[in-house]
């Protein structure tokens, strides 16, 4: 067994593990690293995406702090048509690895390995092998061993199928799709996630007939109009006055319920179909243009989650059932991305860091902020202080808990000037620039700040209040 040591043991090269090490890069000149990872490449589930998968926010603020990933365009065709460009899964694959290989590699403190599985840690010990050899290895991690798997994302090509499935009955993931696709003319759609939208999408997108796809949906989700989330400021107003509006209707809400729907008047939030109560919310984000082009399906299968496919029907967990044929293609989308979870746990200990979110969904952010927060803090209190893990919401009750969380921590950094000058600094969190941008001398801009600052206190005392009163 080979002995290695280096200031910090990374496990996982995906988002979270790239964005802790480029930040702690930057802010500690003689860090060292090792980083393992099962994939071949750096970008953790990215390897394992289907292939029309893209990002759901802006590449402007996706990635590295170092390194920007794309040109900050504006789509000009398309669903997505008058919003900033949305990397593709090979882009963003592409980019970790250049990360790892123009930036990482180069600066000689960090080792990757690679196809590499790691078999126990022991506080600050930690031992890995390779996938391809009989080479094994023990590290001593110096300074901490950093977790950067604890979401543990998955995604349709990785996950198991919870459902059974005849013989004979075609079925493919995403992954699969753009090849598979071809000879049918029947399509159905498992799943209510984003990854179902895409799906949808997909196949109306490149001619497939809205009467011939049918979609499962277990449940029905709210989704994030891609308007509020663009960091320029030609959209200051829908952008910086979407947050106003979340605030206002979390300062005025009487219950959950009457929270959404006054999002939804704002359009702040929206549906795909309205035809019932949304009961699941996973930061999906999405344009109008997508979403008319998937009010198209009719066919909604709604009777809950599949307990099998047999020839003939489609078996509910209920007992409901509806017909299946095997010229149809089934299309699998019930992979649960990542772990939603109502508690984490601390994010700093004397030996290990777990990596979570503290601005939800700004995941890559989030591990940037870590990685700060470790560079140049010493006391571990204060640490944990300064990065309070908030929710990754499954449902809309979960999603006051993540904006109350977000706001909270906000609240805190603010107290902390040299942080604070960080963030202004961090190309991964520009929405505090757009905030400062703000004309004052422009009516309607000046009276979206004033309400952020007035509906901001009202806003976490009424939150606090509807959670408590939603338990």
């Amino acid at each position: 067994m080979q002995q290695l040591e280096a200031d910090y043991l990374v496990i996982g090269t995906g988002a979270l593990g790239m964005a802790f090490v480029d930040t702690v890069l930057s802010e500690n000149e003689n860090a060292t690293f090792i980083m393992v990872d099962r994939h071949a490449l750096p970008g953790g589930h990215w390897n394992d995406a289907y292939p029309f998968v893209r990002l759901h926010q802006p590449s402007s603020f996706y990635g590295v702090p170092s390194t920007p990933l794309g040109s900050d365009l504006i789509d000009q065709a398309g669903s997505n048509k008058g919003f900033q460009e949305l990397a593709s899964g090979p882009e963003v694959l592409a980019y970790f690895d250049r990360v790892m290989r123009d930036r990482f590699l180069p600066s000689g403190r960090v080792r990757h390995f690679a196809m590499s599985d790691v078999t126990s840690r022991d506080g600050k010990t930690v031992k890995f092998r390779s996938m391809l050899s009989d080479s094994e290895y023990e590290v001593q991690a110096n300074a901490r061993v950093i977790d950067a798997t604890y979401f543990n994302t998955s995604v349709p090509s990785t996950h198991a199928r919870k459902f059974a499935v005849a013989d004979g009955i075609n079925i493919v993931t995403p992954n699969q799709l753009p090849k598979a696709a071809h000879g049918f003319k029947k399509f159905c759609i498992i799943g209510a996630g984003k990854t179902g939208m895409d799906s949808g999408v997909w196949l109306l997108d490149n001619g497939a007939d809205a009467d011939s796809i049918s979609w499962v949906c277990p449940r029905t989700s709210w989704l994030i109009n891609r308007t509020t989330t663009q960091p320029t400021r030609e959209f200051f107003k829908t952008t910086i006055g979407g947050f106003a509006d979340q605030m206002e209707a979390s300062a005025k809400a009487a219950s959950v319920d009457d929270l959404f729907a006054r999002m939804e008047e704002k359009k702040s939030m929206i549906r795909i179909h309205d035809d019932g109560p949304a009961t699941m919310f996973h930061y999906a984000t999405i344009a109008e243009g997508e979403v008319a082009q998937l009010k198209r399906i009719k066919n909604m299968l709604r009777q809950g989650r599949i307990d099998r496919i047999e020839d003939d029907k489609i078996v509910f967990q209920s007992g409901d059932t509806a017909p299946a044929s095997p010229d149809t293609l089934y299309i699998d989308c019930t992979a649960t991305a990542v772990e939603y979870m109502a508690e984490g746990v601390s994010i700093f200990t004397d030996d290990l860091i777990t990596i979570q979110s503290v601005r939800t969904p700004n995941l890559t952010f989030s591990a940037a902020l870590v990685g700060y927060v470790e560079a140049n803090y010493d006391d571990i209190a204060k640490k944990n202080s300064l990065a309070m893990p908030v929710t990754i919401a499954d449902t809309p009750r979960e999603w006051m808990q993540s904006f109350l969380g977000n706001m909270m921590n906000q609240f805190n950094w603010r107290t902390d000037e040299t942080l604070m000058g960080w963030m202004m600094g961090c190309r991964l969190e520009p929405f505090g620039k757009l905030m400062m941008s703000a004309d004052m001398s422009d009516p309607v801009e000046a009276e979206i700040v004033e309400r952020m600052k007035e509906m901001g206190p009202l806003a976490m005392a009424n939150l606090n209040k509807l959670i408590s009163e939603s338990a």
